[in-house]
């Protein structure tokens, strides 16, 4: 509904408001520690971490920092978009073929990333920004995941 889409909006402004700092949370922070512990397999993806054992080594590579902001970017623009399903799936089909096919990076991915982005909203703007905002999270996953089916992953 125009509402929600309304309320998912004003719940990202108040994230993406400090993209580099708040991608890179969802990146060094939480990310990088998940990944190291629960979903190790995943560091795999990420060439520029090789050899590195801590998340304390990985959070200290500017390439962290710049890819949390570049994260942010890409998902502002699906949310700007996010009710009009033809720029929308313009922005979200590339993402998906390129990641599935040129990259192989495994779809779960996203659902981390996605998971942790609401997690920080909750720890910074409480439950209510989180359940505005957890819709568009799950239609940018749902999305993807098709496009991964679409390209025989």
């Amino acid at each position: 509904s125009e509402a929600e889409v309304q309320s998912a909006h004003g719940a990202w402004e108040k994230i993406y408001v400090d993209a580099k700092d708040n991608g890179t949370t969802v990146l060094d922070v939480s990310f990088l520690n998940r990944m190291f512990t629960e979903h190790s397999d995943t560091k795999s993806y990420f060439t520029h971490f090789k050899g590195m054992d801590s998340v304390e080594e990985v959070k200290q590579l500017d390439q962290v920092r710049g890819h949390g902001k570049r994260l942010f970017t890409t998902i502002n623009g699906m949310v700007q978009h996010v009710d009009n399903s033809e720029a929308f799936l313009g922005l979200v089909n590339p993402l998906g073929k390129k990641r599935a096919t040129q990259l192989k990076i495994d779809p779960k991915i996203f659902w981390i990333i996605c998971d942790i982005i609401l997690q920080l909203m909750e720890e910074k703007f409480g439950g209510d920004c989180k359940a505005y905002f957890e819709k568009v999270t799950n239609e940018i996953c749902a999305h993807l995941n098709d496009v991964y089916k679409d390209v025989g992953w």
